[in-house]
């Protein structure tokens, strides 16, 4: 099965500190894989690092066998253009208020696309996530769950082809987590890829087809679902690992 993002031997310093080291992985097109580890481990990290948003110190870093630091303007507007982020803190413009936040990501990839197109998909998305509030506050004056819902909509707004979701359903409650989880679903049935960190065991193996795990920024093993399910010491040792 072909990799649509390829790590090589990848490491990363940040703080006079090696968070990632060494760091080699194949992540399978159109297959959703869980970043799994202990706290600090370096998964959120690795997360950026394999989206392009890091630069690694060592190693290389491939989108469809092109390494992505090499990418011209236009081949990195591709990319950009086919891969979103959800970031853990939401990440949103403070001094933007939402329908700038989320117009951006359409005038930059679609610039010959009309305002009135803008704010149809604009519109199309946050009904998808379930946002039903005022598009022309600023973030602060969101909830953490509600900024949450926002981040996810940006991601989508270009329907990429590629998901990188940190933590993605933190601060969410039950119904609106289940809504993303049920969007994420919807991309795996479209053969898409993802991408994600998650502290919950029951995401993780509801949505992963495969699971690998860091400690110390290094990576410590890769499982399947089918082996999962089949193997409960395994399961098991997995859940206390991404607990502890």
């Amino acid at each position: 099965m072909a990799g649509i993002i390829e790590m090589d031997n990848v490491s990363f310093f940040a703080q006079n500190r090696l968070i990632v080291q060494n760091f080699s992985h194949i992540f399978k097109e159109g297959k959703t894989t869980a970043l799994v580890g202990p706290s600090g481990s370096g998964k959120s990290t690795v997360l950026k690092l394999s989206g392009g948003l890091l630069v690694p110190m060592e190693g290389e870093i491939r989108f469809k066998g092109k390494e992505i630091f090499t990418m011209n303007r236009h081949e990195n507007l591709d990319f950009r253009r086919e891969a979103a982020m959800v970031f853990q803190d939401s990440a949103l413009w403070a001094n933007q208020n939402l329908f700038q936040i989320l117009e951006l990501p359409l005038k930059i990839h679609f610039s010959d696309m009309h305002l009135w197109e803008r704010e149809n998909r604009i519109r199309e998305v946050l009904k998808e996530v379930g946002y039903k509030r005022d598009l022309y506050v600023r973030p602060s004056q969101l909830s953490m769950g509600e900024q949450k819902l926002i981040a996810f909509a940006r991601a989508l707004m270009c329907r990429p082809r590629l998901l990188f979701l940190d933590e993605w359903t933190e601060s969410l409650d039950e119904s609106a987590s289940v809504r993303l989880i049920r969007l994420v679903e919807r991309h795996q049935r479209e053969q898409k890829t993802v991408i994600f960190v998650s502290h919950d065991f029951r995401i993780i193996k509801s949505l992963a087809d495969y699971i690998v795990m860091i400690v110390d920024g290094q990576r410590s093993m890769e499982v399947s679902r089918e082996e999962i399910e089949k193997d409960k010491e395994l399961a098991s040792y997995l859940e206390k690992g991404i607990a502890s």
